[in-house]
């Protein structure tokens, strides 16, 4: 698409259901302008936290009730206003919106028409929590700026090039066909600026590169990318499948909600409500926080250390599976808040996997960073990598190359 706006300025959107995270950044050199996040939306306690780095200003706050996402976004317009920063700008160029769920049809960043609107709210029933926040955000951003392009970046994008034989369920074809269940994972814009910047990091193309991206935040997804392409992932129709997560089982029996219904007593609403909100780590030793669980650990807490041990033995089975799957690895990176911040997280998924090509160095591991690092020996077969992501910017990137002749030439 073309556009007779030459701005350069992007503002990056998060919907979610009761919150607004934004960034405003400049393409030119992918500067931050302004970053902050609207919180509690629809309570008496709103609260708005806003920073404007590109004036080197301290972070301001404003508390109180924020009836709904177009106050929300009304309040950030005059936050950035108030800096020189306003949505009015010459300046800005697009608007890039988080939407979780892009099903099969969108598989690249696309410009927001009524259609392609449409079609997101027909994904509904596969992401109930996700998309009707990214669908409001989306139509109060245009009655904002009706005049400006609006562009999704889904979540789901990135893992459409998984193949047939990693994509499907094994059930009847016809009843998956009609109600459109099949893997599709999430964390996409993470899984795909991680790998591409662990390739850099090696010294070589995405496209001459294997990675096993792991995504570890309080969701938590693994992906296989061959040469830039995911070719399978851990979470599924819905963001619950695969690893251990803060609050969500992640891999479970099917049977288990059968025999919770049966036996239990429990309704489908209830076991969902299990499944997504009273699982992983909280359901384990009641907390979801992996500062708090090594601490326990620390201080000898067995139901700790057993939530621990469950989370890093499901992570070993997805980097040997993965392993198998991609024949060939030339690195692991570790992403997201535990992925970047937990060093014994780390250690522990990789300790025992030596006949892999693996190992973890125990200083450079140790070391606290925000930068893309290897941790692994100069010996190792494998790297071992720590990249922080940068979802945000990836966002940015989609956005501006779609909307801006020769952006990405």
């Amino acid at each position: 698409m073309t556009t007779a706006n030459q701005g350069t300025r992007v503002l990056v959107l998060n919907s979610g259901s009761s919150s607004v995270k934004y960034q405003l950044l400049d393409m030119r050199d992918a500067s931050r302008l302004a970053v902050g996040l609207v919180e509690r939306i629809g309570e008496e306690t709103s609260r708005l936290k806003h920073t404007p780095l590109a004036t080197g200003g301290g972070a301001r706050e404003q508390n109180g009730p924020i009836a709904d996402h177009a106050a929300a976004l009304k309040a950030v317009a005059a936050e950035l206003a108030a800096d020189g920063l306003g949505l009015d700008s010459p300046e800005l160029t697009a608007i890039g919106h988080r939407v979780v769920h892009g099903g099969l049809k969108f598989s690249a960043p696309t410009v927001i028409t009524d259609e392609v609107l449409a079609e997101i709210e027909r994904l509904v029933p596969v992401a109930p929590l996700h998309n009707p926040a990214n669908i409001t955000g989306i139509l109060t951003a245009r009655a904002l700026r009706p005049d400006l392009p609006q562009v999704a970046v889904f979540d789901t994008a990135f893992h459409t090039t998984m193949p047939e034989s990693a994509a499907r369920y094994a059930i009847d074809v016809a009843t998956a066909d009609e109600h459109r269940i099949r893997r599709y994972g999430f964390h996409g814009t993470s899984h795909a600026y991680v790998s591409r910047e662990t390739a850099r990091l090696l010294g070589k193309a995405p496209e001459d590169v294997n990675v096993i991206v792991l995504h570890l935040g309080n969701g938590a997804s693994a992906s296989a990318v061959r040469g830039g392409r995911c070719v399978d992932t851990s979470m599924g129709l819905t963001p619950l499948e695969g690893l251990v997560m803060g609050t969500r089982s992640g891999d479970i029996d099917p049977a288990v909600t059968f025999h919770l219904k049966r036996v239990a007593g429990m309704s489908v609403d209830d076991i969902d409500v299990l499944l997504n909100k009273k699982s992983g780590l909280v359901g384990l030793c009641g907390d979801n926080d992996m500062r708090e669980i090594r601490r326990r650990c620390d201080e000898g807490d067995e139901k700790a250390q057993l939530a621990f041990d469950i989370y890093i033995h499901r992570l070993k089975k997805y980097i040997g599976a993965y392993y198998a799957v991609l024949g060939k690895v030339d690195a692991i990176a570790f992403t997201a808040g535990v992925g970047e911040n937990a060093a014994p997280v780390r250690e522990a998924a990789i300790a025992g996997l030596e006949e892999l090509g693996l190992a973890v160095d125990g200083e450079l591991n140790a070391v606290r960073s925000d930068t893309a690092r290897l941790i692994s020996p100069e010996y190792a077969r494998v790297a071992v990598a720590v990249v922080p992501t940068d979802e945000e910017l990836e966002i940015a990137q989609q956005t501006y190359e779609l909307v801006t002749p020769g952006a990405n030439s």
